[in-house]
C-alpha cells in the first residue's frame, strides 16, 4: 500500500459543526437496519389495518370508502405524523434505535418530513425500493432520493449520557428573558464544553450570543454564559442546597 496515499478509513460517523462552534458526531444508519425499521412499521400498519377491515367490512360501501381512506393515511401520513410529533422516529425506527434529523443535526419539521416521505413513491421504483437502495449506495451519507431532496439524515439515536461539567464553577445567573428550546440546548452545550476551550476560543464563541452578553468583553461574556448555563443545568440550586445542608 502506498504510504503517501493511504486508504481512507471507512466509518459511519457524520460530523456536523453547529453555529455555536460545537461539533456533533452522528452515526449514520445503513440499509439493513433501515429495512428492519420499515418492516416493523409495515407490520404495525398491517395489524392495525386488518383490525379495521374486520370492523368496517360489515358496513357496506361506507366501510369500503373508509378503508380506502385509511389505507391512504397509513401509507402517506403515518411516517410524517410520527416523525414530526415523536422526535423524528416512527415506531419501527424507535424499536431499531434510529431517528431522522436534518443535515445540521436539528429536529425534523413538517416540510422536511413531507418531502422525504412523499418521494418514497419514486424511491420504490422499479420495485421494492430498488432505486432508493441504489441511491443510498452512491452517496457517503446513505441518503435515498427523499433524504437528498429534504436535506435529512437517518442516524442512530444517541444513547450515551451527556458529558458532565468539568469544573467547579456553580454560580448561577437567572436568564434575563425566555429562550427557545434550541437556544437553551445551545447554551447548555456551550456550558458543558467551555472548560475544554482555550480562553480565546471561549470568548470568541461567547460573542455569538449577542442578546445575552450585550457589550461585555470576551472574558466577561464567557463568564456570564457559564453562569446562565449553570442556571439551566440546576447547578446554582444544587450549590445553594449544599450550603444550606452544611
Amino acid at each position: 500500500m502506498n504510504a503517501a496515499n493511504p486508504i481512507p478509513r471507512l466509518d459511519t460517523i457524520h460530523r456536523v459543526l453547529t453555529p455555536e462552534g460545537c461539533e456533533l458526531e452522528l452515526r449514520l444508519a445503513g440499509g439493513i437496519i433501515r429495512a428492519r425499521a420499515w418492516l416493523i412499521d409495515f407490520f404495525f400498519r398491517m395489524l392495525f389495518f386488518s383490525g379495521c377491515v374486520f370492523i368496517l367490512s360489515r358496513s357496506g360501501r361506507m366501510g369500503e370508502a373508509l378503508l380506502f381512506l385509511l389505507a391512504f393515511l397509513l401509507e402517506w401520513l403515518y411516517p410524517v405524523v410520527f416523525e414530526v410529533f415523536c422526535e423524528g422516529a416512527t415506531p419501527g425506527k424507535r424499536f431499531s434505535g434510529l431517528v431522522v434529523l436534518r443535515d445540521d443535526g436539528t429536529p425534523l419539521d413538517w416540510s422536511a418530513s413531507v418531502a422525504r416521505n412523499f418521494l418514497r413513491a419514486v424511491d420504490f421504483l422499479p420495485f421494492f425500493y430498488a432505486l432508493g437502495l441504489v441511491t443510498m449506495g452512491l452517496n457517503r451519507e446513505g441518503k435515498r432520493l427523499g433524504d437528498l431532496l429534504a436535506g435529512t439524515l437517518v442516524v442512530y439515536r444517541q444513547t450515551v449520557p451527556p458529558p458532565k461539567v468539568m469544573d467547579d464553577d456553580t454560580k448561577a445567573e437567572v436568564l434575563p428573558f425566555t429562550l427557545t428550546e434550541a437556544e437553551q440546548r445551545a447554551l447548555i452545550e456551550y456550558r458543558l464544553r467551555a472548560p475544554g476551550f482555550s480562553r480565546a476560543r471561549a470568548g470568541e464563541l461567547a460573542q455569538l450570543a449577542t442578546p445575552l452578553i450585550a457589550e461585555l468583553p470576551p472574558d466577561a461574556a464567557r463568564e456570564r454564559l457559564v453562569h446562565l448555563g449553570n442556571y439551566l443545568l440546576g447547578r446554582g440550586a444544587l450549590a445553594a442546597r449544599t450550603e444550606e445542608a452544611g
